[in-house]
């Protein structure tokens, strides 16, 4: 079995419009968003191999915020990434690393979710991020494969989700 953690960057700052979409970095609640979910990851316990990552800047802030100890990988690949990308990236897993975690964008991260887990699997967990997969959510994945490169839709159980709005109920839904 192997353990996938996906966590989608912070909410991101669109004060200054002039600037290209890759290099937004975080406004004020991303980076409240992204400490708050960085702890919570770092309290759920599981020891993360390594975190392959975009590298667009907002993903960038959202590490440095979260998990700035853990081994990351940046691939340019996972900047807007289809789920097709996404699970191509996580092929060339080394075959040691039991828990790898992929930081990046939406829609890609929800459709990952969809593609992995199989209607027999959904569970409540599946039905709050099918519902929405927000900023600095983050979710965990257990997987029934041996190796990263026998991915495929289908063999992943959610087993994990959480969203810095239930963290801190002051970082949910802007009205």
């Amino acid at each position: 079995m192997k353990i996938l953690g996906l966590l989608r960057h912070a909410k991101s700052d669109w004060e200054d419009m002039a600037k290209r979409d890759f290099d937004r970095g975080l406004n004020d609640r991303g980076r409240r968003g992204a400490e708050l979910i960085g702890s919570h990851i770092l309290d759920h316990g599981i020891s993360w191999d390594r975190i392959v990552a975009s590298p667009a800047e907002r993903v960038k802030q959202t590490l440095a915020s979260a998990l700035p100890d853990i081994d990351t990988k940046y691939d340019s690949r996972l900047y807007l990434a289809s789920a097709e990308t996404l699970i191509d990236v996580l092929h060339e897993g080394a075959s040691e690393q039991k828990a790898l975690m992929l930081c990046g964008h939406n829609p890609g991260m929800q459709e990952l979710l969809f593609a992995l887990v199989p209607p027999s699997r959904e569970n409540e967990l599946f039905d709050q991020a099918a519902t929405k997969f927000p900023t600095a959510t983050y979710a965990v994945f257990e997987l029934d494969i041996d190796n990263w490169s026998e991915l495929k839709e289908g063999c992943g159980s959610l087993v994990h989700f959480a969203r810095p709005r239930d963290l801190d109920p002051e970082l949910g839904p802007e009205h």
